[in-house]
């Protein structure tokens, strides 16, 4: 159980613990039996987070459902599997209507799609500008990116990502020469990717991944639907649009965390890839992978100093990523004029 001045948040992250119901309450039972009763009419449940290894009863979701308590289902490595919801809840409607809008608005869709790469591009220069590395040819990227006109959709966007991707080839270039030797890779690659070390930042930003999946989610918006990157099947583009503003964060969480990094920390492994082929990729061995993720998960419990929507000079990142949800919806039903990505120093 999470609390603050008030209880807000159901977690079961632990293995064996429970959630059930008592007589108008949750019922919230720890793996050693230590048991909390929260009565419903209290109205004390924001959110409830259900993770891999813990148990719930029928009748506590349909209380959660009943409710409308957020409630997401999660594997242990925070990934959003599922989101139980009551089918009478309509909130998230006009907040997705307008996101539709604003998609079909195609100059609209390219102004925000630009929000996102000059955001991208500028937590990038703070990581070069930390470690003394070069940044003109990022700040040269933003010049491109606000000199870009609208042309149609699909070409004005694959102009973009194609200014974004020269940008991230230089950037990491840059970047991984400040990791060992031994274990540092040619060029930056995503999920085809062998080395070890590519392969540590694509599960570092995996994490990521999830953290802003269940953000937009409880922002009412549709993940499915994004602006800089375009609709495919089974690829969440927003997700991944959101996932550009703190990626800076993470690499340089990286840098900081893998700098002791060495050859006999990685392994050989096979992995099943799309049409059950078999490929070898070189990973973090177990124990490493578990003290990463671990790491991960207190990173995202850093304070940053970016002002909240109401009050307080600070946060935690992960507040930070929901409140940046909250406030593009916002944008997005016109409840605020503007939106421009608050971006934290590294």
């Amino acid at each position: 159980m999470v609390q603050g001045s008030k209880i807000s948040k159901i977690s079961l992250s632990d293995f064996g613990s429970y959630l059930g119901r008592a007589e108008g309450c949750f019922e919230v039972r720890d793996k050693t039996g230590n048991t909390q009763l929260y009565p419903h009419f209290k109205k004390e449940i924001g959110e409830a987070v259900l993770k891999s290894g813990s148990y719930v009863s029928v009748d506590a979701l349909v209380d959660l459902a009943l409710w409308n308590i957020d409630t997401y289902i999660m594997t242990r490595r925070n990934r959003v599997v599922a989101l139980l919801k009551n089918v009478e809840d309509d909130s998230h409607v006009e907040t997705r209507l307008c996101q539709y809008k604003a998609v079909l608005d195609e100059e609209k869709c390219i102004d925000i799609a630009k929000q996102f790469i000059i955001a991208k591009i500028k937590g990038q220069n703070q990581v070069l500008k930390k470690y003394n590395l070069e940044t003109t040819r990022n700040n040269y990227g933003i010049i491109q990116i606000q000199n870009i006109r609208f042309d149609n959709l699909k070409t004005t966007r694959r102009k973009l990502m194609a200014i974004e991707a020269h940008n991230s080839k230089a950037y990491f270039s840059q970047i991984f020469s400040l990791f060992p030797e031994n274990i540092r890779p040619e060029g930056r690659l995503t999920y085809k990717a062998y080395d070890g070390l590519n392969n540590v930042f694509n599960f570092a930003y995996y994490v990521l991944e999830c953290r802003i999946h269940k953000a937009l989610l409880k922002a009412k918006l549709e993940p499915y639907l994004g602006f800089l990157h375009s609709v495919q099947h089974g690829k969440p583009s927003l997700v991944c649009d959101f996932q550009e503003l703190y990626r800076y964060l993470i690499d340089d969480f990286l840098i900081e965390r893998c700098q002791k990094l060495r050859k006999k920390d990685f392994v050989l492994v096979t992995d099943f890839m799309m049409h059950l082929k078999m490929g070898k990729k070189i990973h973090l061995k177990e124990y490493e992978t578990d003290s990463l993720a671990d790491d991960l998960n207190a990173f995202f419990d850093r304070m940053v100093n970016v002002e909240r929507i109401k009050v307080g000079k600070r946060q935690t990142i992960d507040t930070l990523i929901n409140e940046e949800a909250l406030l593009f919806a916002k944008y997005l039903r016109h409840e605020i004029r503007n939106w421009s990505p608050r971006i934290p120093n590294v």
